[in-house]
């Protein structure tokens, strides 16, 4: 981060509270924003009604926008990645649990899957920028393998991104990525018209917002949730409050991929989520804990959905999305606040828009 970053992070330093940014327009340049355009929003034009009332997301004929920032912040190094894969992935709707009503026409229609990820490294980078490169690649290729078919969608899902988590851990030491002493989170998030699908390791997190009512999508894994300590002490590990709920006095969350120094109590096994989206969906937001330590779900809520609503009925100078003023802002607020780490944030906007396709 060069010193102009630095100058225009330290301007939020003088923010008193959530007010001060509520009531101040964002116009910066962004970071890193797109949208997912409606070119490769679905294969199919002909939907029948009750295909439109289940996939909430054909109702966004202007494609799906979204914006990241990815800052150092205080620290010394860089090791969060963030990976953002439109259209990743097609599958059938009824195997992202939409269009599947007895009556439906839809069901065999072909969809598109978009990916999002977040990885926070610890002990150096090199596992959070493998994780970016490989991890998307790994469940898509899970996703295909003919053994799990015949499961029902959901756990057809679960098995997959098990199996893309553990493969990649497993690639870390094949291909001699790091040693054993270096690890990272990993919170996954795929988007199809009618779900949302996430599957986390770690402590960083994914929370849904619809008018302002926080939903988390993810449970941080840390050592002194009442499961995740019966599971290490069952295994024979410890944990020791030393700044903080730590496995054996060292890492601050009992989930990772890498961090083989510390098996079994450290795991590469994901929780997964599924999320029917709903026209009140105002954005999903994941993030590093760079955000999530100097910020609360609700807090987070306040301004993204504020700044969503204001941007969308009108437009910046240089055409920013509103999804990328939010990430922006998130990001000055959480270094305002204080955040020692790394801030790394997804925006995704998911309010539809009627209307006519942007030109690309």
């Amino acid at each position: 981060m060069d010193e102009s970053d630095h100058h225009q992070l330290h301007q939020a330093d003088s923010l008193s509270g959530l007010s001060s940014i509520l009531s101040t327009d964002d116009s910066r340049t962004s970071s890193s924003s797109g949208e997912i355009p409606a070119s490769i929003r679905t294969e199919s034009m002909k939907v029948s009604e009750a295909g439109r009332r289940k996939c909430v997301g054909r109702n966004n004929r202007s494609g799906l926008h979204w914006g990241l920032t990815s800052v150092i912040g205080r620290r010394m190094e860089m090791e969060d990645a963030i990976a953002v894969k439109p259209g990743l992935m097609s599958s059938r709707c009824n195997h992202v649990g939409g269009c599947t009503a007895p009556d439906s026409r839809t069901s065999g229609e072909i969809s598109p899957v978009h990916f999002f990820a977040v990885y926070d490294g610890h002990g150096g980078s090199q596992v959070a920028k493998f994780c970016a490169e490989r991890m998307h690649e790994v469940i898509a290729e899970e996703w295909g393998r003919e053994g799990i078919n015949g499961h029902d969608w959901q756990k057809r899902w679960e098995v997959a991104f098990s199996n893309g988590f553990l493969r990649t851990d497993n690639e870390v030491v094949s291909e001699a990525v790091a040693t054993d002493m270096i690890g990272s989170t990993a919170v996954v998030l795929l988007l199809s018209g009618c779900q949302i699908i996430v599957s986390n390791c770690g402590d960083s997190r994914a929370v849904l917002f619809q008018r302002n009512k926080a939903i988390p999508l993810t449970v941080d894994q840390k050592p002194d949730r009442k499961d995740e300590l019966m599971r290490i002490e069952r295994d024979g590990g410890k944990v020791i409050n030393w700044m903080g709920a730590r496995v054996l006095g060292v890492l601050a969350m009992s989930r990772a991929i890498g961090d083989r120094y510390l098996r079994p109590w450290i795991i590469p096994v994901p929780e997964v989520s599924f999320t029917t989206r709903s026209d009140e969906d105002e954005c999903v937001i994941l993030a590093s804990d760079g955000l999530w330590d100097v910020m609360t779900n609700e807090e987070v809520g306040q301004v993204a959905c504020h700044l969503l609503r204001r941007h969308r009925r009108s437009s910046t100078t240089d055409n920013t999305p509103p999804a990328q003023i939010v990430a922006n802002n998130l990001t000055e607020m959480a270094y305002g606040r204080n955040s020692s780490d790394n801030i790394s944030v997804i925006v995704i906007d998911l309010k539809a828009r009627k209307g006519h396709p942007q030109r690309q």
